[in-house]
């Protein structure tokens, strides 16, 4: 009898045994997906969200945001609306006179905004003068020249043997193009831009003041301008080869298809049907700006805020600036010098490569 119980005994430990998942060996060491189902108890480690959480909504974190394109076509108030404050160049500067630049340059305005607790230190930079000349030609350089900086700015930090403990990111994180509502295809200044700062940065193409066309004109406007941009081998975000996995690539597909937005901004707000929407009153009624069947802001905000802004920040973080980083390291290693703070500072290096001023 103790013989057979031994034997039965045996066989149901052979059966449990049969029934845990196998553990591989590697040459590291024993590795094996280990579910919740499998675990002895609660263990925590799903809390690691909120202490992630927690450490996020303390610190804060930053978002830099370029627009670009000629004066007139709604640039400072298409990000006020975005973000739904006085967040632009002209709303902070007093007694502020509309001025063609007679040169491209560049100016930033930064603002802490605060929403349920989480913080965000949002830079805007602006580009007046670009486009408004009777000659553009080069007028994209002072804006490649200051992406530029940033990068190199950041590096400089990164060498330094006593690092701080939070590098301030000044790093263009997402441009918007200004396209104008013309209805007919690319101008040669849009192509020559986008040719060059999509290899530097994410550009996001938008149709400014796309209330001036009609939804036939508007489609068929959409439609010239993908082809131009694929003809071109322009690059604009979100990019195909930066797709991780089935889920993002269904995701990015519908914004692609929607690229380049039409898109109408505004900071008034106007009464339909009892509800204060914002909108701009025509004689025709009011465009509602908030409203999918009106214009494409509201999936510009969704791509830039709601769902792809870490993306923006880790795409610009692991392309395009790790890009500028190899370049420069290799550029030090074939000059037979090792890149550092001090050799950026003092100039050393190639000057064409340093001088990167505006």
């Amino acid at each position: 009898m103790e013989e057979r119980e031994r034997e039965v005994e045996e066989e149901e430990r052979g059966e449990e045994e049969m029934e845990q998942p196998p553990c591989t060996l590697t040459e590291s060491g024993p590795q094996g997906l280990i579910q919740g189902k499998d675990l002895f108890g609660y263990v925590g480690i799903e809390a690691v969200l909120d202490q992630m959480r927690r450490k996020t909504m303390k610190a804060g974190f930053e978002f830099n945001i370029m627009v670009v394109g000629q004066s007139g076509l709604g640039k400072s108030t298409l990000v006020n609306t975005l973000f739904k404050s006085k967040v632009s160049r002209k709303s902070c500067t007093p007694n502020y006179e509309e001025k063609i630049s007679k040169t491209v340059h560049l100016q930033s305005v930064s603002h802490v905004i605060e929403e349920k607790g989480v913080k965000m230190k949002l830079t805007v930079i602006d580009t007046p003068g670009f486009g408004d000349q009777i000659n553009n030609e080069n007028c994209w350089e002072p804006i490649v020249s200051y992406v530029n900086e940033q990068y190199e700015k950041y590096l400089r930090e990164e060498l330094h043997v006593n690092r701080k403990r939070r590098i301030p990111d000044s790093r263009v994180h997402c441009c918007i193009y200004f396209l104008p509502a013309t209805g007919h295809r690319l101008r040669p200044i849009d192509v020559e831009f986008m040719k060059r700062l999509g290899k530097i940065v994410s550009i996001v193409p938008v149709i400014a003041k796309a209330d001036t066309l009609t939804m036939e004109e508007r489609q068929d406007f959409k439609q010239r301008i993908r082809q131009d941009l694929q003809v071109n081998g322009i690059r604009v975000y979100p990019q195909r080869e930066y797709d991780e996995d089935t889920e993002d690539r269904i995701l990015n597909d519908k914004i692609r298809e929607s690229i380049p937005f039409a898109v109408v901004g505004t900071d008034k707000e106007h009464q339909v049907n009892g509800n204060k929407v914002l909108g701009r009153k025509t004689k025709w009624g009011i465009i509602e700006v908030e409203n999918v069947a009106h214009c494409e802001f509201a999936n510009l905000r969704d791509l830039l805020i709601r769902s792809h802004l870490q993306d923006l920040k880790d795409v610009t973080h692991n392309i395009h600036y790790e890009t500028y980083r190899v370049r420069r390291l290799n550029e030090s290693n074939a000059n037979g010098m090792a890149l550092s703070p001090l050799s950026l500072e003092n100039g050393t290096l190639d000057k064409s490569e340093t001088d990167s001023h505006l």
